[in-house]
């Protein structure tokens, strides 16, 4: 079988192609995508991530092919994250990356040439009723499921996730046993292919600065100011540059370009139990042919951490609402919320959070 690897030069991507280089009937080409940086000062250490897929492929005797897509990753995901936040919205680049590059552009060009797509993701799949599903991963806390949540039905069908069946810490003594190159290097972090930017500077750079107030939300007394409403997200406390804290960032006027703040480690207005949804994207398709009228039981995530919360969803025309039986910190609207089954194990698909919210407890 012919399977295109997507490696990056990090250690997980590595084992997926030990895991495929031993079953030897599999025939393999490894592939690495390169994007730069939006101001010509480097391309986020590529020319590491190069050397070190280099010698993962030539420890195998696999072609390795370095491919670019950087044109259509500023123009299609970093476009979007740019309108988003000048709107006043959270979003969420890793997302879109997976959709829109990883296995779309990718695969447009180049992986449709092999059987399946392989990569170094924490997922699973599995087959239900002749439906391949996403499904969440064996280790809960890299489970990577919620940033695949807007892949098409068409992108999963041509994916395999080889150490999604994996804990991280068995990937990391696998790579250790074998003596990869990069057995120890560290997991990267940050925006999808961008890594450990300087988001404020990164933003500045594009869309400049617009001081306006910080104000209390309970009090209406002006705390500070902010340098531009695009900085600063729901739920965020660091940053702010307060006193007589912790402070939340718990509401944007974007006309007025104001930032609200609620203060205390308690407060009720950092939280809400009710995310409206709009844009909702199923992998394959919704999985109720009827929604009752007081909902489905589902679990969800609205941010990437390992808890999945349990929540009902229901519908109203083109408007869900997931009701979560938790209280949610930081509902941030243009964050997508991810959607699953009630036992957290099939991924069904994301919805945007919009601007409408409940922020009582």
């Amino acid at each position: 079988m012919k399977i295109a690897v997507l490696i990056s030069g990090g250690v997980d991507s590595a084992v997926v192609v030990h895991r495929l280089a031993e079953q030897a009937e599999h025939d393999l080409t490894l592939f690495y995508i390169r994007i730069g940086m939006d101001n010509g000062e480097g391309d986020c250490s590529a020319e590491e991530d190069i050397e070190m897929c280099s010698l993962i492929a030539h420890r195998y005797g696999l072609p390795l092919e370095v491919v670019s897509l950087h044109q259509e990753y500023w123009d299609h995901v970093m476009e979007y994250a740019l309108r988003t936040v000048r709107s006043g919205l959270t979003p969420n680049p890793d997302i879109m990356c997976n959709r829109m590059i990883k296995f779309g552009f990718f695969e447009q060009r180049w992986g449709h040439n092999f059987d399946l797509t392989a990569t170094g993701h924490y997922a699973t799949t599995t087959v239900v009723d002749g439906v391949k599903y996403l499904a969440t991963a064996a280790d809960p806390v890299k489970d990577q499921t919620d940033f695949l949540a807007r892949i098409t039905r068409e992108q999963l069908n041509h994916l395999i996730f080889p150490i999604g069946n994996l804990p991280k810490h068995e990937v990391r003594q696998i790579a250790n046993q074998v003596r990869l190159p990069n057995a120890s290097r560290r997991d990267s972090q940050g925006i999808c292919f961008l890594g450990q930017i300087n988001y404020n500077d990164f933003i500045r750079r594009h869309l400049g600065e617009r001081p306006g107030p910080i104000v209390d939300i309970a009090t209406g007394r002006t705390l500070g100011t902010h340098r531009g409403y695009w900085f600063h997200t729901i739920g965020q406390r660091k940053g702010l540059g307060l006193s007589g804290g912790p402070w939340y960032v718990v509401k944007k006027d974007i006309d007025r370009n104001i930032i609200y703040v609620a203060g205390g480690y308690g407060t009720a207005l950092q939280y809400g139990r009710t995310l409206p949804l709009t844009e909702m994207h199923w992998i394959c398709g919704c999985p109720w042919s009827d929604i009752p009228a007081d909902g489905v039981e589902i679990s969800f995530k609205n941010r990437h951490t390992p808890a999945f919360l349990p929540a009902r969803l229901t519908r109203e025309g083109d408007l869900w609402r997931i009701q979560s039986e938790e209280p949610v910190q930081g509902i941030a609207p243009g964050q997508f919320a991810v959607i699953y089954d009630s036992d957290a194990h099939l991924c069904y698909g994301s919805g945007i959070i919009t601007a409408e919210q409940d922020s009582e407890i």
